[in-house]
């Protein structure tokens, strides 16, 4: 009986390493994330983990820039509160953090020209990255309701005898205090018509949704000036996130040894033993290069025949096929830039402007497709090259730990006081750090995705050649001023409605 059991157990025990084994064996092919990546370029890449920056182009490269004759905009009339508030004005915002940014903006705006009161605006829980983290959470509400304090009135919550004015309330029925027909940049007279005999009638009005709802045109100037106040001076993020930006932009600064022996001595004063002039100086870059992105541009991204039919299938489960980018080919969107770099594309391209492989490297990203197989190459060229991981505590991760909304508001803070910023794709993040840095005169590097998309494309092109299209193609896209134009965002181009010439 006790031999019988042995067996038993003992083919089992095989049967169990058995499909193990197959399982491992075959992941790879449920999950092409876990596949070896192969170098889609690995011509250019010899070339430049080679290459030796002339010292000229390094001091260019980094050399911040210089004024532009442009300032903050100061308002000429001293902010007014209305005599009495017309009731009270309640957002719900759906998106990312950069996105529910923009829509704090518009919000405070929105309450203004309906002198209104601002109801603290309500942060919907993301369905991608599932954080409920509330406004509150995020950014210093007593800062905000403190610099917004002479424009508009602002309260954390609602009184007493209107606390039935919840998310859940307007989830189970239509409701006559909320407004959900508004249309996308609707004008400041769409809201004075629709909305304020609401608040007239009710006390109180919820706007859902709310995301883009208000006109970045033919607004009164004292409206624009208002938003530009909410963006770059009201929004500040909770102190314990600025505390741990400050910290990691501290260790970039001034590294001790590598990512793995920061100890608690971390924030100590550090001499630079080396003579160079670009000690201390980091670049943030915001890769941008998760499975939406991938399977959203349709593009080929060289992981073989499993990725493009994991990509595609995604694509069929998330958008049912209707997206554009599928109907053409590789080659048609990369010509066309609708491509997004991949971190290896990304590696050559700071490559090709200058940056050594002594610069360090902040990577802003949440998790990159493919994993640290793809950021590889990216590392071969930049070995200095950090992330929240690398540079944090346990102790400082465990706080803001599934907490995508802490987790970017961190990358924005160090990506706002950089030395360098890029973002390999637009997005809302892009957009948002690009027109803060705008606003303070830093340099900012945007890819010419038309150009790399094409550089790309040619599989004989040598090193020098590539790098001399690379540098060409890119100087006017170095944090240049950019005047905002009609239908553009305010908060990507802050002038001239932010700012006005010195």
């Amino acid at each position: 009986m006790e031999l019988g059991n042995h067996n038993h157990a003992a083919a089992t025990l095989v049967t169990f390493c058995l499909l193990f084994s197959f399982t491992f064996s075959h992941a790879s092919s449920f999950y092409p994330e876990l596949n070896p990546i192969k170098p889609r370029h690995s011509r250019l890449l010899r070339s430049a983990v080679q290459r030796e920056t002339p010292t000229s182009q390094l001091s260019e490269i980094w050399s911040p820039l210089e004024n532009q004759g442009w300032k903050p905009v100061e308002s000429r009339n001293k902010p007014t509160l209305p005599e009495k508030s017309e009731g009270y004005i309640q957002v719900f915002l759906d998106g990312g953090l950069n996105q529910q940014r923009m829509g704090i903006c518009d919000a405070v705006a929105v309450a203004k020209i309906l002198n209104a009161t601002l109801v603290i605006p309500y942060l919907e829980l993301n369905p991608v990255w599932r954080d409920s983290s509330s406004f509150m959470d995020i950014f210093d509400v007593d800062h905000f309701i403190d610099v917004l304090k002479d424009d508009i009135s602002i309260v954390k919550e609602l009184p007493e005898e209107y606390s039935w004015s919840t998310r859940e309330y307007y989830a189970i029925a239509v409701r006559d205090t909320r407004i959900n027909n508004s249309p996308v940049h609707a004008s400041a007279n769409w809201y004075l018509e629709n909305v304020l005999p609401v608040l007239q009638s009710f006390g109180i009005a919820a706007i859902s949704p709310f995301s883009h709802r208000l006109s970045f045109d033919n607004l009164p100037m004292d409206i624009q000036h208002l938003r530009c106040k909410v963006n770059l001076q009201a929004l500040e993020f909770v102190p314990h996130i600025r505390t741990l930006g400050d910290a990691l932009i501290n260790r970039l600064r001034s590294p001790q040894g590598s990512a793995g022996e920061i100890g608690s001595n971390y924030l100590q004063e550090v001499t630079d033993g080396g003579d160079s002039k670009n000690a201390g100086k980091f670049v943030v870059l915001h890769l941008r290069f998760d499975k939406d992105m991938a399977a959203h541009s349709a593009c080929d991204f060289g992981g073989g025949k499993a990725e493009k039919f994991a990509l595609a299938k995604y694509r069929q489960v998330i958008w049912q096929g209707r997206l554009l980018n599928s109907q053409f080919t590789d080659e048609e969107l990369r010509s066309q830039g609708r491509c997004p770099m991949t971190p290896e594309e990304v590696g050559l391209l700071l490559a090709a402007l200058g940056f050594d492989n002594s610069a360090r490297l902040y990577l802003a990203s949440h998790k990159v497709y493919g994993g640290e197989a793809r950021i590889s190459t990216l590392r071969q060229l930049f070995p200095l090259m950090e992330d929240k991981k690398s540079l944090a505590s346990s102790y400082e991760r465990f706080q803001i730990k599934g907490k995508a909304s802490l987790l970017t508001a961190l990358d924005y803070y160090v990506g706002l006081h950089s030395d360098i910023f890029i973002s390999a794709s637009p997005g809302n993040m892009h957009n948002a750090v690009v027109g803060h840095r705008t606003y303070l005169n830093l340099k900012t590097i945007r890819p010419n995705l038309v150009l790399m998309g094409q550089l790309f494309l040619n599989k004989t092109m040598e090193w020098s050649e590539f790098e001399h299209a690379v540098v060409e193609g890119h100087q006017n896209r170095q944090g240049q001023l950019r005047l905002r134009k009609p239908k553009q965002s305010i908060y990507t181009y802050p002038a001239p409605d932010c700012m006005c010439q010195a």
